[in-house]
């Protein structure tokens, strides 16, 4: 949506509108975009929240900068004692083990501290308006509490016991108290005061004081790859970026066809696959981010046109929420936010009532694995915020939910955009395809990977593609299954232009993360 030169796209009109009054109010895209999350950590629980984590590109005076705000694993966190227990994986549920510091609001600080031009309370203010005298449940959210089990509902309470129906009224004053405590006292009044305390005290939390002194916040380069005549900027590991940087570039190289046809479909769906097969077990906190995009770059003979390419795979649903800004100036913000899978680990910090991610599912309990959990270190990461630039500067600001497949939508967004000159609305509404296992965070590490299809594709896709040798399911049109995207771009007359995901109000079930 577009208001006086600005742009902002999110999964709700609230928090899209909240982030376009500070654009009209003079605020820059940091502001805006920081106003924007903030209306979602009210609205949008079952997709994201302060107690998530946070990944964000932010394109500035001709420059992409990147922000990691990713937690760590606590003190406490224990591999060893998980495996005794007869833990082959991370627990999913009701676990506090699998929680990881969240750095939500290290990452909304931060980006505050370096771009902002408002005061937090102003910023805040739209989100404080919602969470005090209570805002109408959305769809989405209403079905979200209603998948929840028995276990879920007496964990989180505040919502199971509001969002009953769409309309039905909730009101979250623990999160109106944290935001008031942050715009006060910085980062320190969140994880030194009521939150960080209740953190602590949560029965087999692994988190200590000592865990939440020093921000979870880093800003580094991003890693860049080119394709389609523009310089595409993603997030570096421990985010999985580097895998829709890659195929992209793979994809340049081939004689892509027109998107009805379905070999386009085809060709990329082997670009995905031939760099993705093996992250989970090069992809990891410190990994060289540069070398594994050119690793996975460089897999142009993996790809078969004609068929599936025989590849070794070595052997859960997720939420998350992405929105984008750009102002008039044209500053740009991409960011992702995230519970990893749907509420979380379905537990909250008893004090606020906020409910905690499970991002700590990325981890392997495999004894010597990169990504072994160990105290201190960050899980492997689903989050990609997405940019891309050229001789003009900024040409698009995009992203995804959509768990593991979040490379695979970008891809698709970005052929979409980039070759075929398609608009936002266009390229989003467009049917798309995802790589699935058993749920949003196990591709490439399940036994049975399917290609799942939407509903509204081009005649002929899922029987050609059957004919190539996927194993094709048919999934109905515009499902969240298939990730919420967001874009904004510049179309060829100089002009620019924005779209949400359909998808966000019409599917509600799938993966995220």
């Amino acid at each position: 949506m577009a208001r006086s030169g600005g742009f902002v796209a999110s999964a709700d009109g609230r928090a899209t509108e909240a982030g376009l009054a500070v654009l009209r109010a003079g605020g820059n895209a940091v502001d805006a975009a920081i106003a924007t999350n903030a209306v979602l950590a009210v609205t949008a629980p079952h997709l994201c929240g302060l107690g998530g984590d946070l990944f964000a590109l932010v394109y500035a005076q001709g420059r992409v900068e990147c922000l990691t705000a990713a937690g760590r694993a606590g003190s406490r966190s224990d591999a060893a004692g998980l495996r005794a227990e007869g833990h082959r994986s991370m627990p999913l549920f009701n676990d506090a083990r699998s929680i990881t510091v969240p750095g939500c609001v290290d990452g909304l600080v931060a980006l505050h501290e370096r771009f902002g031009t408002r005061p937090l309370a102003t910023l805040f203010a739209a989100a404080l308006a919602l969470a005090e005298p209570g805002f109408d449940a959305s769809a989405p959210l209403a079905e979200a509490v209603g998948r929840l089990d028995d276990t879920g509902r007496r964990q989180l309470p505040e919502l199971s016991d509001q969002a009953l129906a769409p309309g039905a009224v909730v009101r979250r004053p623990g999160v109106a108290r944290s935001l008031r405590a942050i715009a006060a006292g910085g980062r320190d009044a969140f994880y030194r005061g009521e939150f960080g305390h209740g953190l602590q005290s949560l029965p087999g939390s692994m988190i200590t004081a000592a865990d939440l002194v020093a921000s979870a916040a880093d800003w580094s380069p991003p890693l860049r790859a080119t394709a389609w005549g523009v310089d595409l900027w993603v997030a570096p590991p421990p985010s999985q970026g580097y895998l829709f940087a890659a195929s992209a570039s793979l994809a340049d190289a081939m004689a892509l066809p027109e998107p009805a046809d379905p070999q386009w479909a085809h060709l990329l769906v082997e670009c995905a696959t031939a760099t993705g097969f093996d992250r989970t077990e090069v992809l990891f906190d410190g990994a060289d981010g540069d070398a594994l995009l050119a690793a996975a770059g460089a897999r142009a003979a993996l790809i078969d046109p004609a068929g599936t390419s025989a590849r070794p795979l070595p052997h859960r649903a997720g939420d998350t929420t992405y929105l984008c800004v750009r102002d008039q100036a044209g500053m740009a913000v991409s960011l992702i936010q995230s519970n990893a899978s749907g509420f979380g680990s379905h537990l909250a910090e008893p004090g606020t009532q906020i409910n905690l991610h499970n991002r700590g599912l990325g981890f392997s309990l495999a004894q010597g694995h990169p990504a072994e959990l160990q105290p201190g270190r960050r899980p492997p990461h689903t989050l990609v915020p997405a940019m891309a630039t050229d001789a003009r500067g900024l040409r698009a600001v995009f992203g995804t939910m959509g768990g593991d497949s979040q490379p695979q939508i970008l891809l698709q967004l970005a052929a979409r955009l980039f070759l075929h000159h398609q608009n936002p609305a266009a390229a989003i509404g467009a049917a798309r395809w995802v790589l699935q296992g058993s749920s949003g965070f196990d591709t490439w590490t399940t036994a049975r990977v399917r290609l799942a299809v939407e509903g509204h594709a081009p005649a002929g896709w899922a029987h050609a593609l059957a004919a190539r040798g996927h194993e094709v399911v048919v999934q109905p049109a515009f499902s969240s299954a298939f990730g919420h995207a967001m874009a904004i771009s510049r179309l060829a007359d100089g002009s620019w232009s924005a779209a949400a995901d359909p998808r966000t109000i019409v599917g509600t079930s799938g993966t995220s993360g």
